[in-house]
């Protein structure tokens, strides 16, 4: 049980990251699709500066920046141009990942030591609880505190108060004087620097090495988890947890006894992401959900 409770905590990480910065740019209005081709993005830059450095730190701010600039290419596009949000993160989405693909080519096979500090679990008491709640790495505690940050920042600052506005509605907001369009910009690259991080965390600590297309769907399970959980930044660390479980169970299930084929729990996942879309679309619209989500902002003169 131990085992499993480690490896839920670390598959819950880089969802945790990716939906937290989803839900930041869902909630100034603002749909990006491209979640999964800034994860590669990240994943690439990280391991490709963190290999030729050898520090990991290096790696990690390098995922972050790559997120964000890739986010902030979005943003020029979609906020800037007034693109269509879902065609432009759909293409991003494919772009990332075949410009990590050919970035990554040449670091195929290559491997790197994880990012520290990790707390030697000999510090540690000898009780499973503690064992996994204080023997992580240093990312694992920074998703927690991103998720927790941003549920302040949203529900207890003017600053995110106006974030919510804006993407309720953008044209009142616009009214009263609000900058929209540098405020969604904003939120698109911080969601970015959050998906670049969930991707450096993939390649420097879940698998320590580089593989092409390694976010195996993260990202759009990422997308669904902030609607799973009604744009909440709180709920979003618990259907991180829960939806790691389920990836986890085709891992796990043998040791658990059950006798189900494992090509259907690696299906587990996905499987709870439409059933938990279905379920949310027939109780109806979130009251939490922006109401100007994916729609283009135009400011009048």
């Amino acid at each position: 049980m131990e085992a499993f409770l480690v490896s839920m905590v670390v598959a819950a990480t880089p969802l945790l990251f990716a939906a937290t910065g989803v839900l930041v740019a869902e909630r100034s209005g603002v749909l990006n699709l491209g979640v999964e081709g800034m994860m590669l993005l990240g994943a690439v830059a990280a391991f490709a500066v963190a290999l030729s450095t050898g520090s990991s730190t290096l790696g990690i701010v390098a995922g972050a920046l790559a997120g964000a600039a890739a986010a902030g290419l979005f943003a020029l596009v979609a906020l800037g141009f007034s693109a269509n949000q879902a065609a432009s993160g759909l293409a991003l989405a494919i772009f990332g990942t075949g410009v990590s693909g050919l970035i990554g080519q040449g670091y195929v096979g290559s491997a790197i030591s994880p990012p520290g500090p990790v707390l030697s679990l000999d510090t540690v008491p000898d009780n499973p609880v503690l064992r996994v709640i204080l023997g992580q790495d240093a990312m694992v505690y920074l998703a927690l505190f991103l998720a927790v940050a941003v549920w302040f920042y949203l529900t207890r600052t003017r600053s995110g108060l106006k974030l919510r506005a804006i993407g309720d509605d953008a044209e009142s907001a616009h009214a009263v004087g609000l900058a929209v369009l540098s405020s969604r910009c904003a939120a698109v690259v911080f969601g970015g620097a959050c998906a670049g991080l969930a991707g450096a965390y993939l390649s420097l600590v879940y698998t320590p090495l580089w593989g092409e297309n390694m976010t195996a769907g993260r990202g759009w399970i990422a997308l669904a988890l902030v609607v799973f959980a009604g744009w909440g930044p709180i709920r979003v660390i618990f259907g991180a947890y829960l939806f790691a479980a389920a990836s986890l169970s085709q891992f796990y299930g043998g040791t658990l006894g059950l006798s189900i084929p494992s090509q259907f729990l690696a299906m587990t996942p996905y499987l709870a992401t439409i059933f938990a879309l279905v379920v949310i679309s027939a109780a109806g619209r979130s009251s939490n959900a922006p109401a100007m989500l994916g729609l283009p902002f135009r400011p009048t003169r």
